[in-house]
């Protein structure tokens, strides 16, 4: 068996076996998982290999780059400025933000920017990495852009796009970035290893991603018409470059590659926050309650910030989702789904969620990105997690 680093709560132990079969099964290359019960860790686990070009192993401090799953970090601090009452959420865009207001967008609230109904998840003229790297060509072109549908009446996932839309606000409000915000207001009272905008000192820390080139042209050629539905829908989205889901996608022209140290360094509030699986299980637990005396949303913000606010069939996914104000909820065929669960997963499999109801927070990185087969690598740990908490309740 792979060797595991870390340490778990007596009982869980159960979880490290699964963390270890993952590795010995060759579905991981390097990963992390760690969980909080109540604000107490119960799992914090770590193995593997951070860059199999060099040998170098994953270690306690390893860094990992989570994609999407900086969307609700991303939340969290719109949320913390809105229950200080310097944001309302309610309020046009264009009072904090005034250049919002071009092309029909002066009613457009801000909360229609965290549940992806703004009608804004591309770009007519797409942005380049190093565009989206100085940030302003960015929030330039956003202002400008006239929404695809009318805004509040659909939802659609703004894949890129909603973390400079978010991030932007929050700058106008604060007269800071969101990463230095981050960095100031909640993972420094936490002890957070979690980043929007990595330190350059911090660089030697990340794990290098582990995935097959991304072919934007792989369902060319494909009989659409043979598929059954729904899968036919969402693959003539997919196979289509002009519509608006492959718009969504490709915001950034060419994609961006999230390895590149100059891109970690800056500020991608939907796709390049950086963590530890330990940081982003105690931000989930610091969401829910007290971790250390420290929390970053009192009960009531919680509850209105994960309340449902959308649900139904993506009109960029093309799939059913369930959405809060900038979290993401669990469909009911989702491994992690609790009827009070919310969080959000990341291209390629990680995850950070947590459930108020049960006091457990989750959070899972890895640098192998799993494409085209089921991915059960963090539902394995987690279903570990959960029976080892429901064989304790029954001692």
């Amino acid at each position: 068996m792979p060797e595991i680093s870390g340490e778990t709560a007596p009982g869980f132990e159960a979880v490290r076996e699964a963390f270890a079969a993952n590795l010995a099964g060759g579905q991981e290359v390097g990963a992390a998982v760690a969980a909080y019960l109540h604000g107490r860790k119960i799992v914090d686990l770590w193995g593997g290999s951070a860059d199999p070009a060099t040998g170098r192993r994953w270690e306690r401090d390893t860094l990992q780059v989570v994609f999407s799953t900086t969307k609700a970090v991303t939340a969290a601090c719109a949320h913390l400025l809105a229950q200080r009452g310097d944001l309302d959420l309610d309020t046009p865009v264009a009072k904090y933000w005034p250049e919002f207001a071009a092309n029909g967008k002066d009613r457009i609230p801000v909360r229609w920017l965290l549940t992806h109904q703004a009608g804004l998840p591309a770009i007519d003229h797409p942005i380049t990495p190093a565009e989206a790297i100085a940030w302003d060509p960015m929030v330039t072109a956003l202002a400008a852009q006239r929404p695809f549908w009318e805004p509040g009446t659909e939802h659609g996932y703004h894949a890129h796009t909603y973390g400079w839309l978010v991030g932007e606000v929050v700058r106008r409000v604060t007269g800071r970035t969101i990463g230095t915000f981050l960095a100031e207001e909640i993972a420094a009272p936490l002890g957070l290893d979690l980043w929007i905008g990595l330190p350059k000192t911090e660089q030697h820390r990340v794990s290098r991603i582990v995935a097959p080139p991304i072919d934007l042209n792989a369902l060319t050629g494909i009989d659409l018409d043979a598929l059954p539905e729904p899968a036919r829908e969402v693959m003539r989205a997919y196979a289509d470059p002009t519509s608006l889901t492959m718009r969504s996608m490709t915001v950034v022209t060419p994609m961006l590659n999230h390895d590149d140290p100059n891109e970690q360094f800056a500020e991608m509030p939907s796709t390049n926050g950086i963590c530890t699986a330990r940081a982003l299980a105690r931000f989930y637990a610091a969401l829910i309650g007290e971790v250390d005396g420290h929390r970053i949303l009192s009960p009531d913000t919680l509850a209105a910030a994960t309340a449902e606010q959308v649900s139904g069939v993506d009109r960029i996914l093309r799939i059913p989702v369930r959405i809060a104000t900038g979290f993401g909820l669990p469909t009911p065929d989702a491994f992690w789904y609790s009827p009070t669960a919310f969080g959000f997963p990341g291209y390629g499999g990680s995850l950070g969620f947590a459930d108020p109801a049960t006091g457990l927070a989750f959070g899972y990185v890895m640098n192998h990105i799993q494409e085209g087969v089921p991915d059960l690598r963090a539902a394995t740990l987690l279903n570990a997690v959960q029976n080892a908490i429901k064989a304790g309740s029954a001692r």
